[in-house]
């Protein structure tokens, strides 16, 4: 369904003055208010259709130049979110020791190899290559407020070094294999050679891993006074150079455990049912080996929320990451099938305390879910990743704009205790923003056809737009 638009919609108005001065004049302000309104209240969230269907927007190419010649810029825009969402939710926002930073990745999927980095990256979920841009982002959660925080585009080593032509240029005779263990062994062979090629040199030296994209967002949400004491990541995340930044920083951790992980040996004991000491012959061994060691009379259950588990817990040391608070989780008494191994620095941790706070790592994915379901996150068809991150600082501006709705009212200091969930879920609020741009049509039409305009008259202006797209294409 097209839905001509014509005036933002509620959420947006009343917001949208917070950001009025990064726009140099009234018309990229109301490009502003009109493509976040498009991004709420249509299926259709590509360029083209919130164009068509805004009643006021002379042409799609105005709305185009919004992202690609105008002086206005994503991290400055970025910026003033983050401040603002953090003023509007103090109310409702829980003390810094409770609230978490979370770090993930998202796959914005296309179909053709014309828009800019774009790169083939592997999807865990299917274990395919799709071709993608990968958003690596930070995300901010306190009681109901959740909100995100800043996003870096991850570039595969190989597609911003070039690395297949440089490989042909000085070893010409070389075929490049397709599968990741020669690919890998023929990059230690040849990386050497192609240092040495200054052009080369230079794209290397601009090549950042997504643990340093990571390390950038904690540095940025720390020098945006967000306050927060832990930050959850899954096994991906968990390195050496990230936990030290987090030290640094004196921040703590939970953080999912590969199962081929290795344990210092000599770190810990560990005991059978009868209560002797199990004695390891290696000084390292993996949890995965550890698992089937641990007596079932070990484990103990913990309820969070109504859902049971059956944890193990122990202290131990890991290489690179020193000194840590393992736990070994299953959803069953029995101890059967797959168990999640919970890792952090706060070694005086409780199984409950770090299930609990890695369970709050749960909201990214639904603001993936819902950024791509119902604002439109993967769904941009710009070719420069200029205009591509701007239009990511603007889906985050629509998911933070909608929360602030989802926010129950203010609780009134030392009379009502705060919240731990949004009262409405994202997918809501933009049923109900689209349900208010409705109304505004309607009145808009009554208004007119008191005027003296007839129906046929009325609609025909109001589709213009949609039939002059239908008869050129």
């Amino acid at each position: 369904m097209v839905l001509p638009i014509v005036t933002p919609a509620p959420v947006v108005a009343f917001h949208a003055e917070a950001f009025r001065d990064l726009f140099d004049n009234q018309c990229e302000f109301r490009h502003f208010q009109n493509y976040l309104t498009g991004l709420m209240v249509l299926e259709n969230t590509s360029m083209a259709n919130i164009s068509n269907c805004i009643l006021t927007s002379a042409d799609k190419t105005n709305l185009s130049r919004f992202f690609s010649e105008a002086p206005w810029h994503e991290q400055e825009t970025n910026d003033r979110r983050i401040r603002y969402m953090l003023d509007q939710t103090a109310p409702h926002r829980r003390p810094a020791k409770e609230s978490s930073l979370i770090l993930d990745d998202t796959l914005c999927e296309h179909v053709g190899s014309l828009f800019e980095y774009v790169d083939r990256h592997y999807d865990h979920c299917d274990h395919s290559y799709p071709l993608a841009h990968n958003l690596v982002s930070s995300f901010y959660l306190s009681g109901a407020v959740r909100f995100p925080v800043d996003a870096r585009l991850y570039r595969r080593y190989e597609e911003i070094t070039q690395w297949p032509a440089f490989v042909q240029k000085h070893f010409p005779d070389r075929a490049i294999p397709k599968e990741k263990k020669p690919r890998q062994r023929l990059h230690k062979e040849v990386d050497p050679t192609l240092l040495k090629d200054p052009e080369f040199e230079l794209l290397h030296e601009q090549f950042k891993t997504k643990i340093s994209l990571a390390q950038e967002m904690i540095q940025g949400a720390i020098e945006h006074d967000i306050p927060f004491k832990t930050v959850l990541m899954d096994s991906w995340y968990l390195s050496e150079d990230l936990v030290k930044t987090l030290a640094d920083r004196g921040k703590d951790w939970v953080s999912l455990l590969k199962k081929n992980r290795k344990v210092e040996s000599h770190s810990f004991t560990l005991r059978d049912a009868q209560g002797h000491a199990i004695p390891f012959s290696k000084p390292h061994v993996k949890v995965e080996d550890l698992v089937p060691l641990i007596p079932k009379c070990s484990y103990k259950k913990v309820t969070i929320s109504e859902q049971h588990y059956w944890c193990f817990t122990l202290t131990v040391r890991i290489p690179s990451l020193g000194k840590v608070r393992l736990v070994i989780s299953y959803d069953n008494s029995d101890l059967e099938g797959t168990y999640a191994i919970l890792i952090s620095n706060r070694t005086d941790g409780s199984a409950k305390k770090m299930i609990t706070a890695y369970l709050q790592r749960w909201p990214i994915e639904t603001f993936y879910q819902d950024s791509k379901g119902q604002l439109g996150l993967d769904a941009y068809r710009m070719r420069t990743s200029e205009a591509i991150k701007k239009h990511w600082c603007l889906v985050f501006v629509a998911y933070s704009l909608l929360h602030l709705d989802c926010l129950p009212a203010s609780p009134v200091r030392g009379k009502a205790k705060r919240t731990c969930r949004p009262i409405k879920t994202i997918g809501e609020a933009c049923r109900q923003q689209g349900e208010a741009v409705i109304e505004a049509l309607i009145l808009y039409s009554h208004d007119l056809l008191q005027r003296g305009q007839s129906a046929a008259e009325v609609f025909a202006m109001l589709f213009a737009k949609q039939r002059k797209g239908l008869a050129t294409s």
